[in-house]
């Protein structure tokens, strides 16, 4: 694992392929390094699942296709910052029958509280509804107010939790937990797929498998890539 200088980032956001993405923040203390290393590194184990699967089944999802901690602002100096942003080319790659998904990646290692990990449930609530203020000038009635995910995305990526860290019993736990925090949240789990799934099923079956289980309705397994819900 390596975590790059200040000047190391600069020099990486130069390339062709990084151009216009916001980097993420550098870490130069050392403890704070190896706090943040297994954490990484299940993240890295859970995007070479993603990627590994992709190619097997043909589909397209390449190493830049993960975008980890992407920085999504939602008001109040407040950002959601998912661990990953994956777009995932779902289809032949050599055919024209192909559609474009975009999700984004929630890693779990049971380092915090089940109520700690609904709570993410909340904040991609919020970027859902969150619409930018003009600075200085108030919006008047003709004016359609547009919320800041449209400039980015055509649809609302679809929020994956990935769980590790504890056993069968922590992993129920934690989706009671997102089923209780989905219930508050009015219409955003039934307008953006939400689901769940520990990393060992992602690693026995792949991410493709039907291992993925709704968080209003966490009975159901079904497949990340399945149809998104409407959306108005």
């Amino acid at each position: 694992m390596w975590f790059p200088t200040a000047y190391g980032v600069q020099l990486a956001c130069e390339w062709p392929e990084m151009r216009g993405r916001r980097p993420s923040r550098t870490v130069s203390d050392p403890t704070a390094v190896r706090l943040k290393a297994g954490h990484t590194l299940t993240v890295t184990e859970t995007a070479l699942v993603f990627l590994e699967d992709a190619r097997r089944r043909g589909e397209l999802c390449r190493p830049l296709d993960w975008n980890p901690e992407v920085h999504h602002p939602i008001g109040s100096g407040e950002a959601v910052i998912p661990d990953a942003l994956l777009y995932y080319r779902r289809g032949p790659a050599d055919g024209d029958d192909w559609s474009m998904l975009r999700a984004f990646v929630e890693v779990d290692r049971a380092t915090m509280g089940p109520e700690r990990l609904a709570a993410k449930l909340t904040a991609h609530e919020r970027l859902h509804r969150y619409v930018p203020a003009v600075p200085g000038r108030r919006p008047t009635f003709q004016e359609q107010r547009v919320e800041e995910w449209r400039r980015r995305y055509p649809l609302f990526p679809r929020v994956l939790f990935v769980l590790d860290g504890t056993g069968p019993v922590g992993v129920e736990n934690r989706i009671r937990a997102l089923r209780a925090g989905a219930r508050l949240l009015a219409r955003f789990p039934h307008d953006v797929p939400i689901l769940a799934a520990p990393l060992a099923d992602l690693l026995h079956h792949g991410p493709s498998a039907p291992v993925w289980r709704p968080v209003h309705v966490p009975d159901q397994r079904v497949h990340w890539t399945g149809p998104a819900h409407r959306q108005t």
